[in-house]
């Protein structure tokens, strides 16, 4: 089977082509490390594949013969809609790059089943003021996690989609949503994604997470990327492990691969350099 591209050129490049179809990846990092960077990217770049072949061709480069980008991209927000998303990925990549790639994304905001419990004022999130016959029908609507697995069958068949964030989920943590909860939920989205055949990214902080948690979470999903910072001196570097990943892993510990280092440019996110067990 073709494999998908993550759009970070020389990470595909260097695991032929991208990611194995039927995976649920972690992107698991510090603030500011680059796991969002990674996510926007991928985004981007997969749907620019699509809309211009020649910026595509200028910021990634030609795909692997084995790799196909997938026919959707569907990002699924729990807190911000497509005009806050877009002007997030005009601070990470070139605006062009983001103009042309966003027509070929579909955005799902979640934000209303994810406030609606809360003390949030409807304004905030909807731009409507809370009004009284709202009151009784809060607590009818589809949960948070309700709403996100209806997404999910909608669109993740074949496709690529990207969460943001599965730390929204954990600080939401209440009677409505518990933590075992949102460990089912990543648990049976991988044997789903299986099944599904494409490709889903889940952005998460590392220091919004215990230990025990963010080992759940590594154990309940197909791929980890852990991005962290490095410093050396007077400077610090933006590094991603591979910690975990069937399909992929072997190809890397075959070329004694432990570690990437990774800067951002216009383009998004890329792998500066690779450093190997010496």
């Amino acid at each position: 089977m073709s494999q998908i591209p993550f759009g970070v050129p020389r990470l595909d490049s260097i695991i032929g082509g991208g990611a194995p179809p039927g995976n649920v990846v972690l992107l698991a990092g510090e603030s500011g490390a680059g796991a969002r960077e990674f996510l926007y990217t991928s985004a981007t770049m997969n749907a620019l594949s699509h809309t211009d072949e020649e910026l595509f061709d200028l910021h990634y480069g030609s795909l692997a013969d084995t790799a196909t980008p997938p026919p959707e991209i569907h990002y699924v927000s729990f807190t911000g809609g497509e005009e806050y998303l877009r002007r997030e990925m005009g601070y990470t990549m070139d605006d062009e790059v983001v103009e042309s790639a966003v027509e070929h994304i579909e955005f799902h905001d979640l934000s209303p089943e994810y406030f609606q419990l809360s003390p949030i004022p409807r304004e905030w999130y909807l731009g409507q003021p809370t009004r009284l016959e709202d009151l009784g029908h809060r607590h009818n609507r589809d949960s948070v996690l309700g709403a996100l697995g209806s997404t999910l069958s909608e669109h993740a068949s074949g496709n690529l989609v990207l969460i943001d964030s599965l730390t929204d989920l954990v600080a939401s943590q209440s009677d409505e949503v518990t933590w075992s909860d949102i460990a089912m939920v990543i648990k049976g989205l991988e044997k789903a994604s299986y099944q599904w055949g494409g490709l889903i990214l889940v952005l998460a902080s590392t220091e919004a997470l215990s230990k025990t948690e963010l080992g759940v979470l590594k154990g309940a999903t197909g791929g980890t990327l852990l991005f962290e910072w490095e410093s050396g001196g007077s400077k610090r570097a933006r590094t991603m492990v591979v910690q975990e990943f069937r399909g992929v892993l072997a190809r890397l510990e075959s070329e004694n691969i432990v570690q990437f280092e990774t800067e951002i440019n216009e383009s998004g996110l890329d792998v500066s350099d690779v450093r190997k067990i010496r």
